[in-house]
């Protein structure tokens, strides 16, 4: 054996012994990261814009579990394309911990029927906590002479493409709940998106449209008023902040069932241990007294689940939303 075949057998025996090393090294690094985590801020990305309860929810969150870890939890803004700016941004942040980012039940639809999407909701992040679980009221404008669900699909069946229906954008839960009852009901709303949820109030309101699916603490001044009127409610079950309101389900549309949920997610490769300790602090949050009476404001209930729960939630919602896709023939993005 010559000295150069000599020399290159020398380099690879020491590589092989070095390499358990070196994998025995980055697992320490990994644990000591985590056990020391969190030592700087944590950069809590909201992918909508200020205001929204999305924004508020992960507000009151992060106000909490900066006391739990003891260090500063900061919202960031970062609206556009539906949410799906602001998870591209935590997707492709360092996998430290130090980028959290908060989800909704729109980011799951998103998933279902866009293709172009830059991420892997999936794939490329992965789950923390469900946050909460939020319905939608049914509503319409009360020139609309029905005051009931059965009521109004019977009415929208004798007067086709005369009732629409407002969404704070195409291809997001409020446009999707329109489009599920269409299919369930067997009637046809025209959809009408808009830039928010604020400005289906305000087409509501005008009668630009006649029917909404949106949250209770939006309506709720204008029901009290006589503006507007509750039909149902999107969940499962009835809710105890409207104990007399239906379900769709029950009212007339069996197997009708709209949950706008929001959680928490981060990068894909963040280590097991660190999110670990997210969502201890992010389920302990949850049970927050004065959080849970804010909360309940808006129609919604704490869930607090482990980081396996919320990740076979998103992907049973991902897998309804494309069922009705397909369905429904819809054509959401080109």
């Amino acid at each position: 054996m010559n000295k150069m075949n000599i020399r290159r057998l020398l380099c690879l025996m020491a590589g092989a012994c070095l390499a358990p090393c070196l994998t025995q090294s980055a697992l320490a690094a990994r644990a000591n990261s985590a056990a020391d985590y969190p030592n700087k801020p944590i950069r809590f990305i909201v992918p909508f814009a200020p205001g929204a309860g999305t924004d508020t929810t992960a507000r009151l969150v992060g106000e909490k579990i900066s006391q739990t870890l003891g260090q500063q939890v900061v919202a960031d803004n970062r609206t556009g394309a539906a949410g799906s700016i602001g998870v591209d941004l935590a997707a492709k942040a360092p996998p430290d911990g130090y980028t959290i980012c908060l989800i909704s039940g729109s980011h799951a639809v998103d998933a279902a029927t866009n293709s172009k999407l830059p991420y892997d909701l999936m794939r490329d992040l992965q789950p923390i906590t469900q946050f909460t679980s939020l319905f939608y009221v049914l509503s319409v404008n009360p020139t609309v002479p029905v005051k009931s669900v059965k009521e109004l699909i019977a009415f929208a069946r004798q007067s086709p493409g005369k009732l629409n229906f407002g969404s704070s954008g195409t291809g997001g839960l409020e446009h999707m709940s329109g489009e599920l009852f269409d299919h369930l009901a067997r009637v046809k709303l025209t959809h009408v998106p808009y830039k928010g949820a604020a400005n289906v109030i305000v087409a509501l309101l005008s009668n630009d449209v006649q029917v909404g699916f949106t949250t209770n603490f939006s309506v709720r001044p204008h029901v009290a008023t006589g503006r507007l009127r509750v039909l149902a409610i999107t969940a499962a079950n009835r809710s105890p902040a409207l104990p007399d309101t239906p379900t769709i389900a029950e009212a007339g549309v069996p197997g009708y069932r709209v949950d706008q949920w929001y959680g928490a997610i981060t990068a894909a490769k963040v280590p097991a241990a660190i999110v670990r300790k997210l969502n201890a602090a992010m389920v302990e949050a949850l049970k927050a007294p004065d959080l849970v009476k804010r909360l309940a404001l808006d129609g919604a209930v704490p869930v607090g689940s482990t980081p396996e729960q919320f990740g076979e939630h998103v992907k049973s919602e991902i897998t309804k939303w494309r069922k009705l896709e397909k369905d429904a023939g819809l054509v959401l993005h080109q």
